[in-house]
């Protein structure tokens, strides 16, 4: 998602609602956990083969993006 099409997603909201985001927590139940949004910063990131997914990159060399951040 492009920082153009969140907030065009968020426009269709209240302003005034909490904004959290949610993922699986990895438990047995597989319970989806929703925490509040506390910070919106920018950060590299870069793929990782172990995780399958886009990791943030210490090293500030790879893709910036947005980060939503609990």
């Amino acid at each position: 998602m492009k920082v153009r099409e969140l907030i065009a997603e968020l426009r269709q909201h209240d302003l005034d609602a909490e904004v959290h985001f949610a993922y699986n927590y990895g438990d047995h139940a597989r319970t989806t956990v929703a925490p509040k949004v506390e910070t919106v910063d920018e950060y590299a990131v870069k793929h990782s083969d172990y995780h399958r997914m886009p990791v943030l990159d210490e090293d500030g060399e790879d893709q910036m993006v947005v980060v939503l951040q609990a």
